[in-house]
């Protein structure tokens, strides 16, 4: 196992607090512009330069890293520090063994591949931060821009220099699917995963506001401490195991999580920003109105490019699209696709990436919160967070596949970075939150973390790569966020010459890295 002195655990400071700012939302969607039909048809006249295999991509995001040993890379023959308190599950291949609280995807492990040896090459100061490594996966860098670090990249702002997320750079340079004018790129089913704070590398850095996603705030309020994981499923890592503590209304709870109990998804709320519920907007014109409003209140350096054509989108998404014209209206469905996915959080995130898909988004990001697994972590993973990513991703496979779009929809899931080798208390003999000593768990380890691909021109069934029997290196080749990025674009038809070009109209290469060849 590689000797080295990085820092364990997470500082406050890696986690900052940012405000919303409430008037650039509406319902958990950016006013700025939106990576709109019209102007995508404008800048990608150009050719593609590739043979598309997929049309659309979901992306799950697993926020806080989740750990290689309780996934996809167990190490059965390590010593009890390093293995941890799981035992495995074989699937078909015989490289390719599996977490034994993952028994679904195993049965399904011939319908997808796992990369093994994804890391960051960039300092450890950066590879083993939160911030730095978001920023470098959803972007698909390998270095932060000039002068940032791990605090500053988290700070919403505007940079003389900085790279666009892989959504943004998809919707500059792929034309729409259809005319029903969805906007290419939707984030799902929280504004972030930590509350209000924005991921790292999710905006349209260089390429402008115009190639911003939409963040769809569906899921209900939860008022779990850093809370993590699938409501009605969720926890907080420092819960106590005491019966008398657990959540709930109980005289002794160390939280009310009554506010989660049903986990149904809402529509998009235009009642927060706009000081106008939803159902009290009767008409267009009121609608109009309470926009208008808001961009009266804009800030000037927030931008407000093609505004008219937001205010369409919205209306034509919110007002005319219910029912089943309406992808985010999951009460479409029929109660046996419901518990296919999970009457829970995520499983209906899933659902909701289906259906836009089926309408011609170009990219589902859906956020899963809580794979920051330093203590707790193995009640955690077995009780939470295992149970739901095995039920609604199963469900997500099959769905996908009975209906024919498997072929033509990638599916990658990572987080942001792994976890160390060796188990330990996030600070020993310390109290949580709670005020109970900390139990063991895993760190942050950006050398090594796990990859997952499914769909549209992937070949599946792989293992690819190989970690030490630690599983803390790659002791074959080694895969970076750039390849990453560029496996996507290759898959959806964008070849490895084409730039896009930021609003002062210089040129960029898009391509920062390789395809993972051994997936193609």
């Amino acid at each position: 196992m590689r000797e080295s002195s990085y820092r364990i655990g997470c500082r406050p400071a890696d986690h900052p607090q940012i405000g919303r700012r409430e008037l650039l939302q509406v319902g958990g969607m950016s006013l700025l512009g939106t990576g709109l039909g019209d102007l995508l048809r404008l800048e990608a006249m150009a050719a593609s330069g590739g043979t598309a295999r997929a049309k659309s991509i979901v992306f799950i995001f697993q926020a806080g890293g989740p750990s290689q040993h309780e996934t996809f890379d167990p190490k059965p023959e390590a010593s009890d520090r390093v293995r941890g308190e799981y035992g495995v599950i074989q699937t078909k291949n015989p490289d390719l063994i599996v977490c034994e609280h993952l028994p679904k995807l195993a049965q399904r492990a011939d319908r997808f591949s796992i990369v093994r040896t994804m890391h960051h090459p960039a300092d450890r100061q950066f590879r083993n931060e939160h911030s730095a490594s978001q920023y470098m996966i959803n972007t698909g860098m390998c270095a932060l821009p000039p002068g940032e670090n791990t605090n500053s990249i988290a700070i919403q702002k505007k940079r003389p220099l900085e790279w666009p997320s892989i959504g943004s750079m998809l919707a500059y340079a792929l034309p729409p699917q259809d005319e029903r004018r969805f906007p290419p790129v939707i984030e799902i089913p929280r504004a972030s995963p930590n509350g209000d704070v924005m991921v790292p590398g999710t905006g349209p850095g260089m390429l402008g506001p115009r190639f911003s996603r939409w963040r769809v705030n569906l899921a209900p309020v939860c008022r779990a401490p850093d809370a993590a994981g699938s409501c009605p499923n969720c926890f907080s890592h420092d819960q106590p195991d005491d019966p008398e503590r657990q959540p709930g209304k109980l005289p002794k709870s160390w939280y009310d999580n009554t506010s989660c109990r049903n986990p149904d998804f809402s529509l998009p709320d235009l009642g927060t920003s706009l000081g106008a519920a939803l159902e009290r907007v009767s008409n267009r014109a009121e609608l109009l109105q309470s926009l208008d409003r808001v961009r009266r209140d804009l800030d000037s350096t927030g931008g407000v490019e093609k505004y008219d054509a937001f205010q369409r989108q919205a209306l034509d998404l919110i007002v005319s699209q219910r029912g089943k014209n309406n992808p985010f209206d999951i009460s479409q469905e029929s109660a046996a696709m419901r518990d296919q996915y999970g009457r829970e959080e995520w499983g209906q995130a899933f659902l909701v990436a289906r259906r836009l898909v089926e309408a011609g988004v170009r990219m589902v990001q859906i956020n899963l919160r809580g794979w920051d697994t330093h203590q707790n972590a193995f009640r955690d993973l077995k009780g939470k967070l295992l149970p739901s990513i095995d039920h609604c991703l199963s469900g997500f496979l099959d769905d996908l596949r009975d209906r024919g779009l498997l072929d033509e929809t990638l599916i990658v899931m990572c987080g942001e970075m792994g976890r160390t080798p060796m188990i330990s208390p996030i600070a020993a003999g310390g109290l949580n939150a709670a005020g109970v000593p900390f139990t063991a768990g895993r760190h942050h380890w950006g050398d090594i973390f796990p990859c997952f691909f499914a769909g549209a021109g992937i070949t599946p069934g792989l293992a690819i790569g190989k970690s030490d029997a630690h599983g803390g290196v790659p002791v074959s080749e080694g895969y970076t966020p750039a390849d990453l990025a560029a496996t996507i674009f290759s898959q959806l038809g964008i070849g490895p010459d084409r730039e896009f070009h930021d609003t002062e109209g210089r040129p960029f290469r898009i391509y920062q890295g390789h395809p993972i060849a051994p997936l193609l």
